[in-house]
């Protein structure tokens, strides 16, 4: 099973492109601070991995427009391997996290700016899945018009 769960700030504004085939799709590539904590001398002190992440289709679409530089999501994908050869010759080996779910962290009010997300989650699950709006109570709306897709009535 290859199965990553992350929480941390994102280090930079994600950078998206869109690839340039009959069907454009985003890729957005950010990088996480993610605390880990650490015995020192029976001393706990804490430091921060760097993790690379890339958003594929919708999800890199959510990651262009709520996405930026020090917020906090809690994110779920998987982790993929390659390598190329630079121009010198040499083999580069890479390791990303391809996201799959992305959800804030934390309120907008929590990181001192004001307001609210109206945004809380997104899925890149290839159901149709939608954005999820946050509402007071941590109840989420239901637009209108997806009765069709709910497992309920």
């Amino acid at each position: 099973m290859n199965k990553v769960i992350l929480m941390g700030r994102l280090t930079r504004d994600p950078e998206v492109r869109y690839s340039q085939n009959d069907t454009s799709m985003a890729i957005a590539r950010f990088s996480l601070a993610v605390d880990r904590r650490r015995s020192q001398n029976n001393q706990d002190s804490q430091t921060a991995d760097f993790i690379n992440i890339v958003a594929f289709g919708r999800l890199g679409e959510f990651a262009e427009k709520y996405l930026h530089k020090g917020t906090k999501v809690a994110l779920t994908g998987r982790i993929q391997t390659g390598s190329y050869t630079n121009k010198d010759g040499v083999k580069i080996y890479t390791t990303d996290i391809v996201a799959e779910d992305i959800e804030f962290a934390e309120s907008k009010n929590a990181q001192g700016q004001g307001g609210d997300y109206s945004q809380n989650s997104f899925n890149n699950g290839g159901n149709g899945s939608s954005f999820a709006d946050s509402t007071p109570g941590d109840f989420t709306n239901i637009p209108e018009g997806i009765d069709e897709d709910l497992p309920f009535n």
